[in-house]
């Protein structure tokens, strides 16, 4: 019974070996052919496409942004959308963003400060942020000196500015848990 019982070892080895080889070399077959070649470009990334836009009417919400309450934020169109519970747009207004966007997808709001110093020194209020990118805290503010202008492209910088006003019906909408939807 010894040998009947080693023998159907070695049998079932044999085909595991098999078994892993031929998983080993499909995904070999699947690596693209400069991977840890340090002197070649980047290995391209799956892009997420642009969300439909009413041609007619380029501050309509965007088609596919998603459902129910939420703010919905375009890096293309630098537009931000307040949605009510019933997918009426509240409000809807351009922004300036930082240097660094968010990837495509949907965040909760995580915190909010009504006044604090931006990371480029300018003072800011109503604070709403929703996602960290390489540790940097990307959200939706506004200068006290109600500026706007583009940010130092040499710093990495996650504010996105708004105006005032905007920064107010913001502030007002998007408390702690609301969704934020980000489309290209």
């Amino acid at each position: 019974m010894a040998r009947s019982s080693s023998g159907f070892v070695a049998a079932l080895t044999v085909a595991a070996v098999a078994a892993v080889s031929f998983l080993a070399y499909q995904a070999s077959a699947n690596v693209p052919d400069n991977l840890g070649d340090p002197h070649a470009g980047p290995s391209p990334k799956a892009s997420a496409s642009k969300a439909p836009r009413d041609n007619k009417n380029p501050a309509a919400l965007p088609a596919q942004s998603g459902t129910g309450e939420r703010v919905v934020y375009s890096t293309d169109d630098d537009r931000v959308w307040l949605v009510s519970p019933s997918n009426k747009v509240q409000r809807t207004f351009k922004v300036t963003p930082g240097t660094i966007d968010p990837a495509v997808g949907s965040y909760a709001v995580t915190s909010r400060n009504r006044a604090v110093t931006g990371s480029d020194g300018v003072g800011v209020e109503h604070v709403v942020r929703f996602t960290l990118v390489d540790g940097v805290a990307i959200g939706f503010s506004a200068a006290v000196n109600g500026s706007t202008a583009s940010p130092d492209s040499s710093k990495k910088l996650g504010g996105i500015r708004e105006s005032r006003a905007d920064g107010n019906a913001m502030w007002d909408f998007a408390t702690i848990g609301v969704k934020v939807v980000v489309i290209q």
